[in-house]
């Protein structure tokens, strides 16, 4: 028997970035210690024109990983469907509806997909990288964000969701974690496995998908989906990420349903005082009970979020008003 080992493999570290080797018998996928810095290095593997290098994230259908593009010389994000799923039709389904829901929109604050296939049993999606981190794990790190940057990025989704709404498209599931940020810090609208045509008909004995800390109280009464539904949840993940809370907290699932139906909402702004009335009034607007009561277009939410940073801005950054000096006792300031 030949006892000839396989030759070993260059990598490099996603951790201290230096060159390593790897055992040559090591699968695809699996990992072994860098033997610089002791972190975890991933044998690359191919599909198709994509080499697989390095996991970025985990979700519950799959594993993202960072990869290099050999036909086009460029990195991107291959999210790998998890093989247990793979011989599963509904969850094939699932995850062929993101591929073609994302396909269809063109916009900056969407993450963007090159390509969904299937390669030895693998299924994968390839997209553009968004590996900056999520607003939620920006939450768990700092608790709470500046007004600025959470109306900027209340803006922008909200543009990215009217994109999505003129394909005729509600996302249905708007949170923290499905906004990522690209290494440049723009958001980027993520997940649309839950997405559903804006005209299709809702099953009133339909289970409720949906993270419930955000999810709108016309949704919970299962009276219907419309885009007010994502409007809703949209500022509630803002709401979020202004106050380090979110809208509504309570012991069990079913009271946090509850409360989004009957619960009066705290404006942000009596949390968290120096938050600024205009951006608390955006917030409150959209969280409205009544659907009919919240901001009645994107442009709208957009509009006052907008004029609320402007607000914002000029109180920050406009000269301060300067006191004329105090006159000396019975003397006219203005004389000598």
């Amino acid at each position: 028997m030949s006892s000839e080992r396989k030759p070993l493999k260059m990598v490099t570290c996603p951790a201290c970035s230096g060159r390593t080797f790897l055992p040559g018998d090591l699968a695809p996928l699996e990992k072994s210690a860098c033997s610089k810095c002791g972190a975890a290095v991933m044998m690359p593997m191919m599909l198709r024109q994509f080499e697989l290098r390095s996991e970025i994230a985990s979700g519950g259908m799959g594993m993202v990983y960072r990869a290099w593009d050999t036909t086009l010389g460029r990195e991107v994000a291959v999210k790998l469907m998890r093989r247990e799923f793979a011989d599963d039709p509904a969850s094939v389904e699932a995850f062929a509806k993101e591929a073609r829901a994302c396909a269809q929109l063109n916009h900056t604050n969407i993450i963007h997909i090159y390509t969904f296939d299937d390669h030895e049993g693998y299924r994968y999606l390839a997209m553009e990288v968004a590996d900056n981190g999520s607003l939620d794990s920006r939450l768990e790190t700092c608790q709470r964000l500046p007004e600025l940057d959470v109306l900027d990025i209340g803006v922008k989704v909200a543009s990215a969701l009217a994109a999505a709404l003129r394909h005729g498209l509600l996302h249905l599931d708007i949170k923290p974690g499905n906004i990522l940020f690209d290494a440049d810090g723009e958001p980027k609208l993520v997940d649309f496995g839950l997405a559903r045509k804006a005209d299709a008909d809702t099953d009133a004995y339909a289970p409720i998908f949906g993270t419930p800390y955000y999810i709108a109280p016309e949704r919970v009464r299962q009276e219907g989906d419309t885009f007010l539904c994502d409007l809703y949840s949209l500022a509630g993940t803002l709401y979020h990420a202004l106050t380090g809370h979110v809208p509504f907290e309570a012991p069990s699932v079913e009271d946090v349903l509850t409360a989004h139906v009957q619960t009066p909402l705290q404006p942000p702004n009596t949390i968290v005082p120096e938050i600024s009335a205009d951006t608390s009034e955006a917030i409150c607007k959209a969280m409205a009970k009544d659907p009919k009561q919240r901001h009645q277009s994107y442009d709208e939410l957009v509009m006052a979020l907008t004029a609320a940073r402007s607000q914002l801005l000029i109180r920050q950054f406009a000269p301060q008003s300067v006191e004329p000096e105090a006159p000396a006792s019975g003397r006219s300031w203005w004389r000598r």
